[in-house]
């Protein structure tokens, strides 16, 4: 086996691991009566899904020797980003919070072992496509369109996925002040993605197909 083709196998391996943890907490979750669409409103499992897809895609493009073309390297982009927040408020702002009926193993992949796995993945295999700084705006709108979801809902049905965006702790200032804080992090988050996707080269070569004739 290639280099790059037992770099799909990796990659496939991280992105089913992942459903396989989603669906399983899905299941518990639903199984101790838990709203289907509380359990999609959470960020972390959004962002898992969206990297998880993500990494499978790549390994069907690694294995075949292929890759997507800019805008493809956009949405990689942002779920990269998106794993990366994922981690570090997770650490900075809910690590002592009562994870409920969280496993132990799906919580320690999802939080710790995902992020670091898909921020590597882009370092050792960035995209070929460069992507414009200027395209931070459409990379920003994924979280933005999250924040204002989980406010308009929780307000309307008095429940929030986190505690950090719960008025009734702090008021609407401070969840406006924590709104402000996450998507300036978002956004510097996103041009430093950006910023070493463009600079660095990919290690990983690509699988060279032969030619039908």
């Amino acid at each position: 086996m290639t280099l790059s083709r037992a770099f799909a196998a990796v990659r496939f391996i991280f992105g089913a691991v992942t459903l396989i943890a989603v669906g399983t907490q899905l299941g518990i979750h639903l199984g101790e009566g838990y709203s289907i669409v509380n359990f999609f409103s959470y960020f972390t499992n959004l962002s898992n899904i969206f990297a998880a897809v993500v990494l499978l895609v790549e390994s069907v493009l690694t294995w075949r020797g292929k890759e997507g073309g800019p805008a493809w390297a956009l949405l990689r982009c942002i779920s990269v980003v998106c794993m990366a927040l994922v981690g570090i408020v997770f650490n900075t702002l809910l690590r002592d919070v009562d994870l409920g009926s969280l496993l132990p193993w799906i919580n320690t992949w999802l939080h710790y072992v995902m992020p670091v796995a898909v921020v590597a993945d882009w370092l050792i295999q960035p995209p070929r496509h460069s992507i414009p700084l200027k395209r931070v705006g459409v990379a920003a709108l994924f979280p933005l369109a999250y924040l204002a979801y989980s406010l308009i809902r929780g307000a309307a049905i008095n429940w929030y996925a986190y505690p950090f965006i719960n008025p009734a702790n702090g008021g609407y200032g401070t969840v406006a002040v924590t709104c402000v804080l996450i998507a300036v992090g978002f956004v510097a988050m996103t041009l430093l993605i950006m910023f070493l996707g463009n600079k660095l080269r990919p290690l990983v070569p690509k699988v060279l197909l032969p030619v039908s004739r």
